[in-house]
């Protein structure tokens, strides 16, 4: 049976510090998700336990622990966020969509960043595995953090309603993310949703963007709320064909 897509979606952009804690972490997260109508919340990038490279064993157990809480709670939200995962005795960063009380999306880190030591604890995803993917007739791409920068994914995920991007962004490099993002809604004419941390060395500027490249970004909150009307997508690409 095919979904009609939805006149608009509720949107929540998260920008949450993260404690030590990683259960003290989950129970912010989900009691968040009990309290908001949102349809779509997106999380910082590792926001339930940062990277940890000390503790790495226990933050890829936790991955377990945290799934039972959140598959258990999800049912007709859709709520993106990624974890270090184990597999095959390598570490990934791997990105998750739950939807249904199930993951309908999986996509491990590509591009990692060098400078934040990725490249020797994680094993990086794929190229061809960045794909895109379809809930109740809306589409989506998802890029993680430091894959903005790279103009090659933005292409893989043309066409699509909405870019996801979970980040830990730092702030030396604030302003690119604000302005690769905004490139990005403009460029592939979706909506880009941008949830970055609130740590004192993150960047913030989480975002709801839209294909015109209005942005609405506040770091002085903890949760970014907006309603996207999804047929400005056609509207947007009917007034400027590419």
């Amino acid at each position: 049976m095919t979904t009609s897509k939805p006149k608009e979606l509720k949107v929540a952009s998260l920008q949450l510090k993260t404690q030590k804690s990683h259960r003290e972490n989950l129970e912010k997260l989900l009691a968040f998700i009990d309290s908001t109508n949102a349809q779509l919340i997106v999380a910082p990038e590792l926001c339930l336990t940062d990277f940890d490279y000390e503790n790495f064993e226990e933050v890829a157990n936790f991955y377990s622990v945290a799934m039972e809480q959140l598959l258990k709670v999800i049912s007709t939200q859709i709520l993106v966020l990624t974890m270090t995962r184990k597999i095959d005795g390598n570490f990934v960063n791997q990105a998750i969509v739950i939807h249904n009380h199930k993951v309908v999306y999986r996509q491990n880190k590509y591009r990692l960043f060098t400078l934040g030591d990725e490249t020797k604890y994680f094993t990086a995803g794929k190229e061809e595995e960045i794909t895109t993917f379809t809930i109740n007739g809306v589409s989506y791409g998802l890029l993680i953090c430091f894959e903005l920068r790279f103009k090659e994914i933005w292409k893989k995920l043309d066409g699509v309603d909405v870019v996801l991007v979970p980040s830990r962004w730092g702030k030396p490099r604030k302003m690119h993310l604000e302005v690769l993002s905004q490139a990005l809604a403009i460029m592939n004419q979706t909506f880009v949703v941008v949830s970055n941390s609130a740590d004192d060395d993150m960047a913030s500027s989480s975002a709801i963007i839209s294909p015109w490249g209005d942005s609405y970004m506040d770091d002085s909150l903890e949760v970014l709320e907006s309603t996207i009307i999804l047929k400005d997508v056609t509207k947007i690409r009917r007034m400027v064909k590419m």
